[in-house]
């Protein structure tokens, strides 16, 4: 068992996850060099920018992000996304396990839009990232714009 449904782990996303909390991400790490056991390494109310400030880049990790943003001036949206980040200093061995145990975490958290497979702290920009949310949402009441 890799840990992934940790209670804390578990507390965090709903955390994530509640309109009421103002956490709005939550990142997995593995407890050790080796093995697959998983952790809650840390939550944030920074958002996108915050959460890729914490990234190691001698790691693997999983975060779950909550995304808001504006439709038009009458509406917002609130997406999720996943993250999957495989820094660039990361074992070669832990990067080879990581669509097996991304499985893991996926069952967990299970409810985003979007999965964001990043390698780069720039692969997290948040204008991006909205535009992938709104193409994976249907309805772009911006007529494609960012």
């Amino acid at each position: 068992m890799s840990g992934a449904d940790a209670p804390e782990i578990l507390a965090a996303y709903d955390a994530v996850r509640s309109d009421k909390d103002a956490t709005n991400w939550l990142l997995i790490s593995y407890a050790a060099p080796t093995g697959n056991q998983l952790v809650l390494s840390k939550t944030g109310t920074g958002g996108l920018a915050e959460l890729a400030a914490e990234l190691d880049d001698s790691q693997v990790q999983y975060a779950y992000v909550r995304v808001e943003y504006a439709n038009d001036a009458e509406s917002k949206r609130v997406k999720f996304c996943l993250v999957v980040w495989i820094g660039e200093h990361t074992k070669v061995m832990r990067k080879a396990r990581v669509s097996i145990e991304a499985g893991a975490v996926k069952k967990v958290l299970a409810h985003y839009s979007v999965q964001v497979d990043a390698g780069e702290r720039r692969d997290l920009d948040e204008g991006e990232i909205i535009k992938r949310l709104r193409k994976a949402g249907g309805a772009d009441y911006n007529g494609g714009r960012g």
